[in-house]
């Protein structure tokens, strides 16, 4: 008889009660994390092919983000700055020899940092991340030392895996993709096809097995990084091919969160952000994602790796389509500001709350800056609709980083594939966006690299 255990539904989430809605008056938040997900792969962002009638959905009931941004254009500096609400220079969580954590680094995230999991905790709720952590695999970096209560996933990114590295030729690969609950070990060499299934199925259980009291739920889905794999059912269903299957899965797995929330009564007081890590990895090209209309993708400092797909739904959303800036960066403020919790004192935070936008859809957004860094490096900067940029360097690559004699300027509400240079006509905004970079750059000591410890 074949055994299903490793499979099963984690024990500490079974034999909940069903039907009761929550009392509480602080707001459910559920925060969806995909990985690599391009700016183009949704319908609902303009996608040709991928059919994604859920996040459609949530789209149309809330509130569609398009210029939406993370704080780095890889995983891990990514999701330490959403965790923090800080970029990388600030934290140490970012290298300039290595893009992202490997699992034979030696450090993560710092203890010192404070995230979002930590802080709403001070508000009395009960935190998970479910899926993929990238932020440390040593024991002292995982999630459970980060303010999670409960943690079920994978220490790093799906192709950090013997198995998948044999695939490619990479025999000698000597690591193991481990599947964790809690601090425990479960799991090694998970079949990947399972993945969004089986991480759907623990998030919706542990949405009702805390339907009680309120909660911060992390689900942060190793989809649709290459290697891409869906189950069974998904499998040959999309015209976009294997990367397309595994897009409309990932939707089918926001259905299941979102209807969980509606048969429990959960839907007017929880707060639900699906998004993205970072921009699509073209070098693997049909088996990869799409930009749409924005430039370039994966690990550059352009639009297609820095600007990904946004939906904000809930009851204290307002529904709209918001063009003005957000950033995963501004998660951490706005969930304090929902939860009642005061930002910490002494930490320079580089988010805004993001609340006011939420509960009407005409407010300014209070992000009116965002700045580009790949590594220590400050590529961009933008302000308004205009994006400057410093330097250029391919995604992937040996060439050299290029520094402009003159800065480039774009206006990125007519030309969002930044094509066409207008620093020449407007010399005054080059000056203001150089004098904000400027400033910024002044007003704190780039932190020592953590990726580039040996």
């Amino acid at each position: 008889m074949k055994t299903t255990f490793l499979w099963m539904i984690p024990l500490s989430l079974i034999g909940v009660e069903m039907g009761a809605a929550s009392t509480a008056t602080k707001p459910n938040i559920i925060i969806i994390n995909c990985d690599d997900m391009g700016y183009g792969d949704l319908s609902c962002f303009g996608s040709p092919t991928t059919k994604t009638p859920n996040l459609d959905r949530m789209a149309l009931e809330g509130q569609k983000w398009s210029s939406f941004y993370v704080s780095a254009s890889v995983s891990s500096p990514s999701r330490a700055g959403l965790l923090t609400g800080r970029l990388g220079v600030r934290t140490g969580m970012y290298g300039d020899k290595k893009g992202v954590l490997f699992p034979d680094s030696p450090g993560g995230l710092p203890a010192k940092e404070l995230t979002i999991p930590e802080l709403l905790k001070q508000a009395g709720y009960e935190t998970a991340c479910i899926g993929k952590w990238h932020l440390g695999h040593l024991s002292q970096y995982m999630p459970l030392q980060h303010g999670f209560d409960y943690f079920y996933g994978i220490p790093f990114s799906n192709d950090m895996s013997r198995k998948e590295q044999i695939k490619l030729g990479n025999k000698n690969y000597p690591y193991e993709l481990v599947v964790y609950e809690q601090d425990k070990e479960i799991e090694r060499e998970p079949d990947q096809t399972q993945l969004t299934k089986r991480l759907t199925e623990v998030a919706t259980k542990y949405i009702r097995s805390h339907q009680k009291s309120p909660f911060f739920l992390y689900l942060a889905h190793p989809m649709p990084h290459f290697p891409v794999y869906a189950s069974t059912r998904f499998q040959g269903v999309s015209d976009r091919g294997k990367y397309g299957d595994t897009i409309e899965e990932l939707d089918w797995s926001v259905g299941e969160i979102l209807q969980t929330l509606r048969q429990l009564g959960l839907d007017k007081n929880t707060w639900v952000v699906f998004t993205s890590d970072n921009g699509p990895w073209l070098s693997y090209k049909q088996a990869g994602g799409s930009a749409g209309p924005l430039r370039d993708g994966k690990n550059s400092h352009c639009e297609g790796g820095f600007r990904v797909p946004c939906i904000m739904w809930g009851g204290m959303v307002k529904p709209g389509h918001i063009t003005q800036m957000g950033s995963s960066l501004d998660l951490l403020p706005t969930c304090c500001e929902m939860a009642g919790v005061n930002l910490p004192a002494g930490i320079q935070l580089d988010g805004v709350s993001l609340q006011n936008v939420l509960q009407d859809n005409l407010a300014d957004s209070k992000r009116e800056e965002f700045f580009f860094y790949r590594g220590s490096l400050l590529y961009a900067v933008r302000k308004g609709k205009y994006k400057l940029h410093y330097m250029n360097k391919s995604a992937y690559g040996s060439d050299p980083v290029v520094v402009y004699d003159k800065p480039k300027l774009y206006d990125l509400g007519t030309d969002p594939e930044e094509k066409y240079d207008i620093a020449g006509q407007y010399p005054e905004v080059v000056e203001e966006l150089d004098q904000m970079a400027t400033r910024h750059k002044a007003s704190f000591e780039v932190a020592e690299s953590i990726f580039d410890l040996k």
